[in-house]
């Protein structure tokens, strides 16, 4: 299953979670929260997020950007 475009998905190979931007080929494009630079992952090792990693990925790029470490 190819989660939706726009959708919030975790790289199950690293946990990273991302925004679903494209399927390009076989695989399934992801960009992190809150921007920044894409990466693919497999469909197979991308599933939706759960309200938590939602919240605890949204908690991490507000901590970040406090302390300056996004523009």
């Amino acid at each position: 299953m190819r989660p939706p475009i726009g959708a919030y998905a975790v790289d199950v190979r690293t946990g990273r979670v991302g925004v679903v931007m494209g399927h390009e080929g076989p695989y399934v494009q992801l960009r992190p929260y809150g921007g920044g630079r894409e990466w693919d992952a497999e469909p197979g090792a991308v599933r939706i997020a759960t309200p938590t990693e939602r919240l605890s990925a949204a908690t991490a790029y507000a901590n970040a950007r406090s302390r300056g470490e996004v523009p």
